[in-house]
């Protein structure tokens, strides 16, 4: 049996019932639905929807089963999304320090992806304490994010509350040394940007010997 993911894009009508009926499919193949996406409409009165698919062991009977329900106009499989993109690393706060940070990740996302690692880099340049707090604790909804770099000089308040939250979830919060509370609820605290890019890929990286558990210290 396949341990690997399956990318799945399907095409429908628009109309009540869909994906209940798509993922009654899935379950009776025995499936795990791993992740799923509505795509937006393909054409008016159409929707396109994108599942992740886990434990399939013979994709094609699964993919007949779905085309045969009556709403489906189209089924492709694709590469899962986890393959190509891998796991993600989050960048957001002010826009200089965003690049500095991003220069460091996507340098060593490029050694670790030539040894065969998947790993990619969002940013987003963001200020105000709202809008930042709402950005950080969205990131805990985001497929395959697997860590948070915070680039900024001052941050504290509600997004300290946003930062401890996604920790108790799982996620990997790498802070600059700034100004504010932040510093005090991350995982880690790193002065240099480029160096928190680098530390933090590090610290997702399955071809790397690096775990922030491990550490005697945080604050670099």
């Amino acid at each position: 049996m396949s341990e690997e993911r399956i990318g799945v894009v399907i095409e429908a009508r628009d109309e009540p019932g869909v994906l209940h009926q798509l993922t009654g499919v899935i379950a009776r193949r025995q499936a795990n639905i791993a992740s799923v996406e509505m795509l937006g409409s393909a054409v008016s009165g159409h929707s396109r929807i994108y599942f992740e698919l886990e434990r399939v062991s013979e994709p094609e009977p699964l993919l007949e089963e779905l085309r045969a329900v009556p709403a489906v106009l189209h089924v492709a499989q694709e590469p899962s999304l986890q393959k190509i993109y891998g796991k993600r690393i989050i960048i957001m706060g002010g826009g200089a320090q965003v690049g500095q940070v991003a220069i460091g990740a996507i340098s060593e996302a490029d050694r670790h992806n030539i040894r065969g690692e998947h790993i990619s880099v969002d940013t987003i340049p963001l200020v105000g304490e709202k809008a930042l707090a709402a950005a950080v604790r969205a990131v805990a909804r985001l497929p395959r994010a697997k860590a948070l770099v915070l680039a900024g000089s001052l941050m504290g308040g509600e997004i300290e509350k946003a930062v401890r939250e996604v920790r108790e979830q799982g996620l990997l919060v790498v802070s600059l040394n700034m100004a504010g509370s932040v510093p005090d609820a991350a995982d880690l605290v790193v002065t240099d940007p480029v160096q928190a890019g680098v530390m933090t890929v590090m610290a997702v990286a399955e071809t790397a010997k690096f775990t922030v558990e491990r550490l005697k210290r945080r604050v670099f």
